[in-house]
């Protein structure tokens, strides 16, 4: 069964491994760093459409589904637990949204397999070190294994939530490689973008905090605990209870003790999500002004102010409109957009005066 399995995503990834073969772009390296991170941000969106369909638990095992590499195969399984329990997480559609996914994550590491490939034969001509590609190729493969705690520990909150950060860090690290083989800004904005690097990790590692807030609150189910905006169902400052609502080791619905989880709890982990976002996106939006002012990187502010823009309103939505799937999972790809643009950011901000590049010269152009 593994080796069917490891078949359907070498053949899936066959297809971006062809586009890049026959490409005219001489940087084979490049165009595959940079659609190999492009599809961790569909598959990182998709994980999230995943959870938000409740197909998590779909194919209740790991890594096939009822022990077989496709629904097709476990038809007979997936009927009879669908019987058993109607409402329950196992129905065909939900089976075939859980495989497509994991599918889409074997596709994404034979890729970065290949990049890894790459990386070391090409080692010279790159100019840069190949073992930023072996470290992650190790990163997906911890990856892999959080995503199979979270079907074995039956979607446990925190098995989910690092499945999800672990998810993002293997998107800062390609966005970092990608950074590596683009244009360098022009050498007078490289100055003021120095002096912005520490402004500018801060924002990175409070923008981290805030997504890892949202997905403890959408993998606890909690996005509808509070009602209302700006007040939560009717009040200010309603009444919660913290403790159960981060108490990290604990089932999927229930409390530390095993007794199931309160509503108080649940608008604990909500408004705890909601009042940071308070604080980092006017934060965020402050870096995208001084950004902005950077005649080179003017792009980049825009990307920032447009995102931001998308957060606001797909978490406003998800809030007085019930939840709805297509703005949960822009909510979601927003914010995995936002981990790029600030990563390229603090590429550009790297290195001391010295190291300086001329306009329009990367950093790889620099040690060649």
């Amino acid at each position: 069964m593994i080796a069917q399995l490891l078949s359907i995503g070498f053949l899936i990834a066959l297809l971006p491994l062809s586009y890049v073969w026959v490409s005219g772009d001489r940087d084979k390296y490049r165009k595959l760093v940079w659609l190999t991170t492009f599809l961790v941000v569909d598959l990182i969106m998709f994980g999230s459409f995943t959870r938000l369909t409740d197909s998590g638990l779909g194919c209740p095992d790991w890594p096939g589904c009822y022990g077989t590499p496709t629904p097709i195969h476990a038809s007979a399984d997936i009927a009879a637990a669908e019987a058993a329990m109607p409402t329950g997480p196992v129905t065909e559609t939900k089976a075939w949204i859980e495989m497509v996914h994991r599918y889409f994550a074997m596709a994404v590491g034979a890729l970065i397999v290949a990049l890894n490939v790459l990386a070391w034969t090409q080692r010279r001509q790159l100019g840069h070190t190949p073992w930023a590609a072996t470290i992650l190729l190790a990163l997906i493969c911890v990856q892999g294994a959080f995503g199979a705690w979270t079907v074995t520990m039956k979607l446990m909150p925190l098995m989910v939530t690092i499945h999800l950060l672990l998810g993002l860090a293997l998107l800062s690290g390609l966005a970092w490689l990608a950074a590596e083989r683009t244009p360098a800004p022009q050498a007078s904005d490289w100055r003021a973008m120095f002096k912005l690097r520490s402004w500018l990790w801060l924002g990175f590692a409070l923008l981290i905090l805030q997504i890892a807030l949202g997905g403890w609150v959408s993998t606890n189910y909690a996005v509808l605990a509070c009602l209302g905006f700006p007040e939560c169902n009717g009040a200010w400052l309603p009444e919660m209870n913290f403790a159960d609502g981060f108490t990290l080791w604990r089932e999927l619905g229930h409390t530390g003790s095993g007794a199931l989880i309160q509503t108080d709890a649940l608008i604990a982990i909500h408004w705890t999500h909601r009042l940071a976002a308070f604080v980092v996106l006017p934060y965020l939006a402050w870096l995208a002004w001084q950004v902005q002012r950077l005649p080179s990187m003017r792009k980049f502010a825009r990307a920032l102010w447009y995102l931001l823009g998308l957060q606001f309103l797909t978490g406003l939505s998800n809030i007085v409109l019930g939840w709805p799937l297509v703005a949960a999972v822009a909510h979601n790809g927003g914010a995995a957009l936002l981990v790029l643009v600030l990563v390229w950011l603090l590429y550009r901000s790297r290195g001391t005066e010295r190291d300086w590049p001329l306009a329009g010269q990367t950093w790889s152009d620099k040690s060649l």
